[in-house]
């Protein structure tokens, strides 16, 4: 390939004089400086820049610049590079003519001869005063919004598309640490996936994504309340590629306002209101039970008053015997009829979304008085966020309310030291986990399974008790679709596993 030629010269003259054109013409301001500082050239630019006139500049030393503000550390640094042959960029304070300052971005760099000698400075600096003037301005309104922010009464967290959490204040990492460092962003975000909510950005960036989510947070110290919003947040990158075809990244501002204190007041009335239907339906239950006993013990003797009777009537027929019996067998049927009838129901019920926490939460509540009383100290290790059952509220209430009366009843035995009880919560594999364990003397696996019989209990002699608790919690278990096993606990007690099925409903991640 051939180099196009001049027709005013030959590319060796002409290059000097475009590179000395360029120098000239350059719009940023450009000084050669010999070893001393001196300096020997300085093109328009600077000439502008500086306010001096050429022949004031040339001869002169670079430190005409001066402005004596400038750390004398940033000087020793400046000289330390350069005199070893390399460049160096800063920033420095100058003055110009008419006194007034600016701020130097400054590159020099040497010039080395043909023995490898530096002979000369090249530098080359710009005006960035209003510059930094701007980054000062956004550095300091970037501080007062993180000032702000982190002084808000408020969780605030900025997630991405993956969850991720890019920006949170004060208060967030507090409720963080409450949580044992469990993202609360993650609980939040789930919770309201789990009530169905998609979370995808709408055409309108400025609809929220979500608006008032009442969400509860178990933790160990006690339940806590929270109403949580979130909204779309744009940024435009910084990156190349987003220079001259915008394309902006979406987030997911959360918000959320701690309601606890003003629940508080809520909760009192609704565990009065609680304790008072679970002794209505504790009277029910101690009723049912008694009636059924009742029936049960009733039903025995007239069994056999009926295999006696029959035996009669074959062998002798008529018998004025048999005629009273027959009468007395009668008004036991009777009798069986009417204690059924009078066993009373508890009310309908309709299926519900059930918080597990919240009930199990409930019925620790209610038996603090008797646990109190029997020195038994309770250990609430609950799952932050759970997803919700579909359920009978209150049939649950009283199945766990069963399995902690019996763990009650199990530590209170007389000379029983070691008294803990040890409530665990969890969510895995689309099912509800509980953990109810107990450091009772246990139960042998032999009666793991008869225990869930009727009128069966391990407090009395020969494994005979009028009872139908377990078995009554078994059977809740079961319209729930769920199950209870009795393992052996860790402290040597009973653990109880009761396993629900979670309410399962879609969850979609951001598209």
């Amino acid at each position: 390939m051939n180099t196009p030629q001049s027709t005013h010269g030959s590319p060796t003259t002409i290059v000097p004089q475009i590179f000395e054109q360029a120098v000239e013409q350059a719009d940023i301001a450009i000084s050669i400086s010999d070893v001393n500082a001196t300096i020997i050239y300085v093109n328009p630019a600077f000439v502008r820049m500086t306010g001096y006139a050429p022949h004031e500049l040339v001869g002169a030393n670079q430190s005409i610049l001066s402005n004596k503000s400038t750390p004398v550390a940033v000087y020793d640094e400046l000289w330390a590079v350069i005199s070893r042959g390399l460049a160096w960029n800063g920033r420095l304070v100058n003055r110009r003519k008419d006194g007034s300052k600016y701020l130097a971005d400054l590159l020099i760099t040497p010039v080395v001869d043909g023995d490898g000698e530096i002979s000369h400075y090249l530098a080359l600096q710009r005006d960035v005063t209003p510059l930094h003037r701007l980054e000062c301005e956004v550095a300091g309104q970037k501080a007062l919004i993180e000032t702000v922010v982190d002084s808000a009464p408020l969780v605030i967290a900025l997630v991405d598309r993956h969850d991720k959490v890019v920006l949170d204040n004060h208060e967030y990492k507090k409720l963080m640490g409450d949580l044992r460092m469990v993202e609360p962003a993650r609980l939040i975000l789930d919770a309201v996936r789990a009530d169905g909510t998609v979370l995808r950005p709408s055409v309108r960036i400025s609809d929220p994504a979500f608006s008032e989510h009442e969400l509860r947070l178990e933790s160990p110290a006690g339940p806590r309340w929270f109403s949580c919003s979130g909204l779309w947040v744009q940024r435009q990158p910084g990156d190349a590629d987003g220079f001259f075809h915008r394309r902006d990244d979406c987030y997911l501002l959360l918000i959320a306002r701690e309601t606890t204190r003003q629940r508080a007041e809520q909760e009192k009335t609704r565990m009065a209101l609680l304790q008072a239907m679970m002794a209505e339906e504790s009277r029910i239950d101690t009723l049912q039970e008694s009636l059924s006993a009742a029936v049960y013990k009733i039903e025995g003797p007239v069994n056999v008053m009926a295999s006696v009777m029959a035996t009669i009537e074959r062998r002798s027929g008529l018998d004025p015997a048999a005629a009273a019996l027959r009468e007395a067998l009668a008004a036991c049927r009777e009798t069986v009829e009417t204690l059924r009838a009078v066993i009373p129901e508890h009310r309908p019920e309709s299926q519900t979304t059930v918080n597990i926490n919240e009930v199990m939460r409930d019925v620790l509540d209610i038996s603090t008085e008797r646990m109190l009383a029997a020195g038994i100290t309770v250990h609430w290790q609950p799952q932050a966020v759970m997803p919700p059952v579909l359920g009978y509220a209150k049939r649950l209430r009283t199945m766990f309310k069963a399995i902690v009366d019996n763990a009650i009843d199990a530590m209170n035995a007389k000379g029983w030291t070691q008294r803990e009880l040890r409530v665990t919560t969890r969510a895995a594999s689309g099912n509800i986990s509980v953990i109810i364990e107990d450091s009772g003397p246990g139960i042998p696996i032999a009666l793991r399974l008869k225990v869930f019989e009727p009128f069966y209990s391990t407090r009395k002699a020969g494994g005979q008790h009028l009872g139908t608790g377990l078995s009554s919690a078994q059977q809740v278990a079961a319209v729930h679709e769920g199950v209870i096993r009795i393992e052996a606990g860790d402290a040597g007690g009973c653990a109880m596993h009761v396993t629900l099925p979670a309410l399962r409903k879609g969850s979609l991640p951001w598209s």
